[in-house]
């Protein structure tokens, strides 16, 4: 694991939380945007594009000459979200659809490319409002039902799409962001953890089977408070709370949209993780 240490040192060669005070397109810029820009009209489509990650890697593509397509339940925000990034010269297209739904992929394929065609590359990052975690001797075979179509069938359906046009092209990228929880199971935090391992395992197959086919599956793996996110907002109001919170460390989703993009642009490692301790050594 020392090639992330390696990573993260020459994006920004001092600690994460430094420049949190700037603006999201700011920090873009300080990380190095302007390297490895270009004209080509690529795409890409985000799935899971709330406050985060997925917007994260939304402004990063776009800052990279790709037009990008958010994916989301709520149009509002995304509309909002869209016209930060025009307001910046990047086209965006909004797209609303609940992605727990999977049989409305196909549906929504043809909507994406009715915008921009196949998508050059896709992120995969949706979220459960509640991920809910319980106890492993609680969780009951119902929940995992719940928690599946979104985490694993509808990101299944959507590869389905889009894959053969990527394999027609010898070039293509299917990223996705997962929390440490994918990789290792802790105590009292089960439910959408034993989805995520499965979305895993996918990942891993489908990373294998087409790296010869010119088409990169990279995964990032998050051991850390996502700033920006409800998560770590619910997590800032208990300690403020007095009430105890785990030592964790702290992810810039801006950072971690541009390890996604050096995973992609070097097209290796197919895993990543931030803190290294999370893939183990």
């Amino acid at each position: 694991m020392q090639q992330i240490g390696q990573h993260v040192h020459a994006l920004h060669g001092r600690r994460w939380q430094s420049n949190l005070r700037r603006s999201p397109m700011d920090r873009l810029r300080v990380l190095g945007l302007a390297q490895g820009m270009n004209n080509t009209r690529k795409s890409i489509a985000v799935f899971g594009a709330g406050p985060g990650v997925g917007r994260a890697v939304a402004r990063r593509y776009g800052q990279a000459g790709y037009d990008v397509v958010l994916v989301a339940r709520r149009r509002g925000p995304l509309e909002e979200f869209a016209g930060e990034l025009a307001a910046h010269g990047i086209t965006a297209h909004v797209v609303t659809a609940d992605l727990s739904e999977t049989g409305l992929v196909p549906a929504l394929a043809e909507r994406i490319r009715a915008k921009v065609g196949d998508p050059a590359a896709f992120y995969y990052g949706p979220a459960p409002a509640d991920p809910e975690f319980v106890d492993a001797v609680d969780l009951r075979p119902e929940r995992l039902r719940e928690l599946m179509p979104m985490t694993l069938y509808t990101l299944l359906a959507l590869v389905n799409e889009f894959l053969p046009a990527m394999i027609e092209r010898g070039d293509g990228a299917i990223l996705n962001v997962q929390g440490a929880s994918a990789v290792q199971g802790h105590p009292h935090m089960s439910g959408w953890p034993p989805a995520l391992a499965a979305q895993r395992n996918y990942l891993q197959s489908l990373a294998a089977e087409v790296a010869d086919q010119g088409v990169y599956v990279g995964t990032l793996y998050i051991g850390a408070r996502i700033i920006g996110t409800a998560a770590d907002a619910t997590f800032e109001a208990t300690e403020a709370a007095g009430q105890p919170v785990p030592d964790m460390p702290i992810a810039d989703p801006i950072e971690l949209a541009e390890l996604l993009w050096t995973m992609h642009t070097d097209r290796k490692p197919r895993e990543m993780a931030f803190p290294e301790s999370v893939l183990g050594s």
